[in-house]
């Protein structure tokens, strides 16, 4: 629901100063609490975690709308501070149950069908976006209506992260639990952490991390910058629908093996999924890049803004679907690599934690890159050079994936623990 009213304009609210200043808060919060909240949720335990980390969503979008009502900025502010704090251990516990609680051979398919759920949000708000500006010929200001029904779905899912099970209590369908401990102690979580660091395919890993989320403020100020109101949100809803497809078609059909008569090796999966990601992510990029060659930030500003019937959005939808298309590939291999090193959840939750605090730290930087209103053909060569650079050093990491884990997890089997 964060993903579909950031789609509203600017949060609903149509101030873009704001909302950067907003969102460069909240990453700044992110990427400082991810660095310990993997530790967090080790000792809390994913429920409590989870429970935690949804409430500063609420108060976000609370802040959203206390702005829209009263002109309210400093809650807004606010409410982005304590939002990035809980995200971290939102997506720290959300992390260490993705890749830990399936079986080695649907993992791919977990984190496929986690990005896609998650992607729902940005359909639905973008969908909502295009219908109010199809009626109204504009967004305009969000209503009370719309941050009210926004709420009542974020309550259900703060509801639902109390059902969730601890990892001693899941037995997976071989026979093997997933961990035989609820909670970690501190002081275990303090020398996991320092384990985890010292680690070389984390630290190469960590560029793949920080350029993740890099692009997200150049597509935000180039949709901003070169569409209408509408065709903001028609871009919106192609995003959504890339995301989606992107995601499940390489988490299922790439880094799982779904046909029982076509089993390839974990390793080689790996290969596979590195490469197609590679390509699209070349291959779309290329694209952007030899549109944004033809214009500037100067020249943007004095363009008239492309609408979805024109004959000049022709070539401009299907970029924008495959921007996120590909980007759901990325995000889906840097999870399922992380998955492919351990089954430890709380290994995991330290890895899923520091994955987000550098995937905020590069979303922090971006937003202040473009606040500055550094060049779009530089900032679009940043995010996409950053990528690149990150395919060889994701390659090295997958050179050690070992077709199971679970003899260096000393997992146990359901039988020999009764």
């Amino acid at each position: 629901m964060y993903q579909a009213v950031s789609n509203l304009g600017a949060g609903g609210t149509e101030n873009l100063t704001l909302s950067d200043t907003a969102n460069g808060v909240l990453y700044g919060f992110f990427a400082v609490t991810g660095c310990v909240s993997g530790g967090i949720n080790n000792v809390l335990g994913p429920r409590l975690t989870l429970f935690l980390g949804t409430l500063g969503y609420a108060l976000y979008l609370g802040g959203l709308w206390c702005y829209e009502a009263r002109a309210v900025t400093w809650f807004l502010i606010l409410g982005a501070a304590l939002l990035g704090i809980s995200a971290a251990l939102l997506w720290s516990a959300q992390g260490s149950i993705m890749m830990s609680y399936p079986l080695e051979r649907d993992k791919g398919r977990a984190i496929a069908y986690f990005w896609a759920l998650f992607q729902l949000g940005t359909l639905i708000g973008a969908i909502i976006a295009f219908a109010i500006n199809i009626r109204r010929g504009g967004l305009g200001g969000v209503g009370t209506g719309t941050y009210l029904a926004f709420l009542i779905i974020i309550a259900f899912g703060i509801a639902s992260a109390l059902l969730v099970l601890p990892p001693d209590r899941i037995v997976r369908a071989d026979g093997t639990r997933v961990s035989l401990k609820r909670h970690a102690a501190p002081r275990e979580e303090i020398v996991g952490m320092w384990r985890m660091l010292r680690d070389w395919r984390v630290l190469a890993l960590l560029p793949m991390w920080f350029a993740s989320n890099y692009f997200y403020a150049y597509q935000g100020a180039l949709n901003t910058a070169r569409f209408d109101g509408a065709t903001r949100a028609l871009n919106a809803v192609l995003e959504g629908a890339g995301a989606i497809i992107g995601a499940l078609l390489i988490g299922i059909f790439v880094l799982d093996s779904p046909f029982p008569r076509l089993q390839v090796a974990r390793r080689t999966r790996g290969y596979l999924g590195l490469g197609a990601v590679a390509l699209a992510t070349c291959g779309v990029w290329a694209c952007g890049v030899a549109w944004q060659a033809t214009f500037t930030r100067a020249d943007a500003a004095t363009a008239p803004f492309i609408n979805y019937r024109d004959k000049a959005y022709r070539d401009k939808a299907p970029l924008f679907f495959f921007y996120y298309f590909a980007d759901a590939c990325y995000q889906t291999l840097a999870y399922w690599i992380m998955s492919a090193i351990t089954n430890d959840p709380f290994k995991l939750a330290r890895f899923a934690g520091l994955y987000k605090a550098m995937q905020s730290a590069g979303a922090a930087g971006s937003f202040g890159m473009d606040a500055v209103e550094t060049p779009f053909l530089n900032e679009i060569l940043a995010s996409w050079l950053m990528m690149v650079a990150s395919f060889p050093l994701a390659f090295i990491v997958l050179r050690t994936v070992k077709e199971t884990s679970y003899d260096d997890d000393h997992v146990r089997t359901l039988a020999s623990v009764l």
